[in-house]
């Protein structure tokens, strides 16, 4: 239970970032440092819950 509820936090942070990168997007002036470290959490996010995941389907 506890790894579904951390796996759906994950999700719901990975969704955040990705808002934010869309938000970000759109401004006049884009930081190109902010949006490399918005995609890098991101990216790390969906390592996490795809590990997860695979932890999840194992046991």
């Amino acid at each position: 239970m506890a790894l579904e509820n951390r796996i759906e936090a994950l999700k719901k942070k990975h969704a955040d970032i990705d808002l934010e990168l869309q938000k970000e997007a759109l401004c006049v002036s884009v930081d190109s440092l902010t949006l490399s470290r918005l995609k890098a959490t991101k990216l790390s996010v969906k390592d996490e819950i795809e590990r997860l995941q695979e932890a999840q389907a194992v046991a």
